[in-house]
């Protein structure tokens, strides 16, 4: 007995992600819009992307643009709202300065699992664009070694993610998807 996906695990959060990419895509469908992807380069690198939920969509706009890149975009766009041809800031501040969360379940925060986005940003700026070594990182930056590592094993192990992405437009000196071929691992 019992239900198929017990509550507020990870299985039934994944579903709340799943059914708006469904309800996107129907929208998409009916209106002859394209769904873009949500997920920055942080996340997908991490693998805090939902299959078939934030990843759905034609095009990954944000897919080659780490998450503190991201903020500062949306800031450099409210900054300049005029300038890129809006009337106001189209960006909602609270969007900006509320801690990151997949708002998956109450109180639910991105650092609750990750280390706080700069440092992420940092290892995985090194690891995938400049193509440095764990040691190199560590090294450089001072990072725990098991921060380092576990988080490198995290950028790899989500390859079978990314390999499902939506196209990814490349910004970046290297970048998931063709920018970056690599092999699914287990």
């Amino acid at each position: 007995g019992g239900p198929p996906v017990a509550e507020g695990s990870l299985a039934d959060q994944n579903v709340q992600a799943r059914a708006r990419g469904i309800l996107l895509m129907a929208i998409s469908n009916a209106r002859g819009g394209l769904v873009l992807s949500t997920g920055n380069k942080s996340e997908m690198a991490a693998g805090y992307a939902t299959l078939y939920g934030d990843m759905c969509g034609a095009l990954a706009v944000l897919g080659d643009v780490l998450k503190m890149d991201v903020y500062g975009l949306a800031e450099w766009m409210n900054a300049n709202y005029e300038l890129a041809g809006f009337r106001e800031p189209p960006i909602p501040v609270s969007s900006i300065t509320k801690p990151p969360s997949a708002e998956l379940r109450p109180d639910q925060l991105d650092e609750d699992s990750l280390p706080p986005y700069d440092v992420l940003d940092e290892i995985v700026r090194r690891w995938v664009e400049e193509e440095e070594s764990a040691a190199r990182i560590i090294e450089d930056t001072g990072y725990d070694p098991d921060l380092v590592t576990g988080l490198l094993r995290m950028i790899d192990a989500a390859q079978f993610k990314r390999d499902q992405a939506a196209i990814i437009p490349k910004v970046s000196r290297r970048a998931f998807g063709r920018g970056r071929p690599w092999p699914v691992i287990g």
